[in-house]
């Protein structure tokens, strides 16, 4: 039987993609268009600003994406497209925009959340990965996590409380003036500064909670904004947060039991100094460091033509009349957990 391919498009945040993917894990083609110049002068992503940039240039990528692949959209054997959660009308582009095509040429359409994208995604960068698994999903909008049981099955055993670590990043950058994106300004500075210069917190490091809290390790490098250098303060969050993840990780890991691999994935995850801490946390307990190569990391929509083809292969499709989600859980059966910013 020959692989399917894939169609997956991804415009939940700032980053329009599409992507044809196989199903044996072979990337046909992927286009990105990120719009870092368009968000710049605010600091952050900007709802209104983002939607309208997804539709001016998703159908150019979806064209340019089957050109690279050297196919037509007949060729397609289903059509994937992330439906949420993100800002819901980024979200709402993508998701209509693959309806749409999916009832036009008579292919099958998968409904992929983002997050079950990131979850995967280790999968089609490493076709030996098992499950179960334990994943830590860290990204500017999530932090969890989850204990990987199959597609479709996954068991949240953490999340955040407040804010998640990305986003802790973005809003360090930005009391720092370290510039857009974050994520990336913060590492650099990181690299050039005393990881030990600032006393900062760790939140609920060595709690029995096993949750993740970072606003008020946020708060902190507010009040010392100014009393250090950036590079210095940048370095000691960072210091911090790596410190927490471990923390956390490792009390999550007790709990799981029986998982083939620690993985990362989401875009904190493109961070060097996390990946070398979780890759020293997954040896001492034993297990393989899975995590996907940078381009991966971040939003991109490989990923959500993967989970398609995973979801597609098990006979998951999903009506046309598949609404737009700005939150779904990936674990809906979930405890809720204290804290009005928590992020399902």
């Amino acid at each position: 039987m020959r692989p399917s391919v894939i169609l997956g498009i991804e415009s939940s945040c700032d980053e329009t993609a599409a992507a044809l993917v196989r199903s044996d894990g072979r990337v046909l083609a992927h286009r990105l268009l990120g719009q870092e110049a368009a968000h710049a002068p605010f600091g952050g992503v900007v709802p209104e600003i983002a939607a309208r940039a997804h539709v001016e240039a998703l159908e150019p990528l979806i064209v340019a994406a089957l050109r690279d692949a050297g196919m037509a959209l007949a060729e397609v054997d289903a059509i994937a497209a992330t439906a949420g959660p993100g800002l819901i009308g980024g979200v709402m582009v993508g998701l209509v925009t693959g309806k749409a095509m999916a009832h036009a040429a008579g292919k099958p359409f998968v409904a992929v959340n983002h997050l079950e994208g990131h979850a995967l995604s280790p999968r089609l960068s490493d076709p030996d990965l098992a499950f179960p698994y334990l994943l830590l999903l860290v990204s500017g909008g999530h932090c969890q996590l989850l204990l990987v049981q199959g597609v479709g099955r996954y068991r949240r055993l953490a999340t955040t409380i407040d804010d998640a670590a990305g986003e802790a990043f973005d809003k360090t950058a930005k009391l720092l003036g370290l510039g857009f994106p974050g994520g990336p300004a913060v590492e650099r500075a990181a690299a050039r500064g005393n990881p030990a210069a600032v006393p900062l917190p760790r939140p609920l490091k060595g709690s029995a909670e096993p949750h993740f809290s970072f606003a008020g390790l946020k708060s902190a490098v507010a009040r010392a904004a100014g009393q250090h250098s950036p590079e210095d303060l940048a370095a000691s969050f960072q210091a911090a947060v790596i410190d927490c993840l471990i923390d956390r990780t490792t009390r999550a890991l007790a709990r799981a039991g029986g998982v083939n691999a620690l993985v990362v994935a989401g875009g904190v995850a493109a961070n060097g100094a996390v990946r070398a801490a979780l890759a020293t946390l997954a040896q001492a307990h034993g297990l393989r460091f899975v995590a996907p190569p940078l381009w991966l990391c971040t939003d991109n929509a490989a990923m959500i033509a993967w989970a398609g083809a995973e979801r597609f292969a098990q006979g998951l499709t999903d009506p046309l009349d598949t609404p737009a989600r700005p939150r779904w859980p990936l674990d809906p059966e979930a405890e809720a957990v204290r804290g009005a910013g928590v992020k399902a």
